[in-house]
């Protein structure tokens, strides 16, 4: 019995034990500050500004981002896609655990950001989807 609930507790240890933060990115309507970061949306106008964030609860060594801005042909998000906007980044020494901007659209659609690190360029770091209706 002692070895049976030694070999469930091992087994937790193990499976459970690597848990960690991921990265992520939120998007909102107003310049992120603290006290409105948990009201980010997904859903934004024409032509408005959509302010983001980039959390990143590890150090990027190299310190260095690259982003994409990708629009879906469709409202579903599949068949092809379209290449809107990139930009590199290169982190402060105060923005070690994030990163915050904003960029507009002026085409309705459903768009995915994606953000690459110099660590690994060709793994995706974060990304995270959002709309722009009328």
């Amino acid at each position: 019995m002692k070895k049976l609930f030694f070999g469930l507790f091992l087994c937790l240890i193990l499976c459970c034990g690597c848990l960690q933060d991921k990265p992520g990115i939120l998007f909102n309507h107003q310049p992120i500050t603290e006290k409105n970061i948990y009201n980010h949306s997904k859903i934004f106008p024409l032509g408005s500004r959509i302010y983001y964030v980039i959390l990143m609860p590890n150090k990027v060594e190299s310190r260095y981002l690259y982003i994409q801005i990708v629009k879906r042909d469709n409202d579903y998000g599949r068949i092809g896609y379209d290449l809107i906007m990139t930009r590199d980044i290169r982190l402060k020494d105060e923005e070690v655990n994030y990163f915050t901007d904003y960029f507009v659209i002026n085409q309705k659609g459903y768009y995915e950001m994606q953000v690459y690190s110099k660590d690994n360029p060709h793994k995706v770091f974060t990304s995270a989807e959002f709309y722009v209706q009328e």
